[in-house]
């Protein structure tokens, strides 16, 4: 899992961006686009900027113990940084993560308006506390923008996050099973994460 921390405010987001959309296009990564809100100021309001994106961002750099967030951030599989515009060091990465053998089963199925999820930890897993979490994303969206640093740019963005919340919480003892609301107007990816901004332990898309 890769989630780029953005604005449409930042001059040296956009290279950034256009990684998100080559990543999207691959089937061993689940890319998200998290736009966060503190460039408003400089002339151009992100239309998908959430205060809870920035409160995510921050809530990493306080468990990696770092004291400044910036864009473009990718945090890969919720334990690495690395700057979301050198994609030498992002394929890197995750090439490193790719060859890691799963620590979670997870599946999730589309009923209607909900989706069912089920999970369990495989062998050898250290079991502890983790958290579900729920993303619904639009994959694609191009904005004009008119003011700030990217005046005069159209900008295409993928997988623009629009929702992303808790819903449910995993001791990982027992496999794990529940219900959740989310409507077909957008995608939807479920999330496994070690509790207190820790390490993805497994995501999956819902068709």
């Amino acid at each position: 899992m890769v989630e780029l921390y953005t604005s449409q405010g930042c001059s040296s987001c956009p290279p950034a961006d256009a990684l998100l959309h080559e990543l999207a296009a691959r089937d061993d990564v689940l890319p998200l686009a998290l736009h966060v809100d503190y460039w408003d100021y400089i002339g151009w309001k992100d239309q998908f900027a959430k205060p809870s994106h920035t409160k995510r961002q921050k809530g990493y750099a306080h468990a990696g113990g770092r004291r400044m967030i910036y864009t473009p951030q990718m945090i890969i599989q919720g334990k690495e940084h690395v700057v979301g515009n050198h994609p030498q060091d992002v394929n890197k990465v995750l090439k490193r993560y790719k060859a890691a053998q799963p620590q979670i089963m997870l599946e999730a199925a589309r009923d209607g308006r909900k989706l069912q999820v089920k999970a369990a930890a495989l062998d050898g897993v250290s079991k502890g506390d983790a958290t579900v979490l729920l993303v619904r994303y639009n994959p694609s969206e191009t904005t004009r923008i008119t003011r700030g640093e990217n005046a005069g740019k159209s900008i295409a963005y993928a997988n623009i996050v629009h929702e992303l919340k808790v819903v449910g919480k995993w001791d990982m003892r027992k496999p794990l099973e529940l219900s959740v609301r989310s409507g077909p107007d957008l995608k939807s990816a479920v999330i496994i994460q070690r509790a207190g901004f820790g390490p993805i332990l497994a995501g999956v898309r819902v068709d």
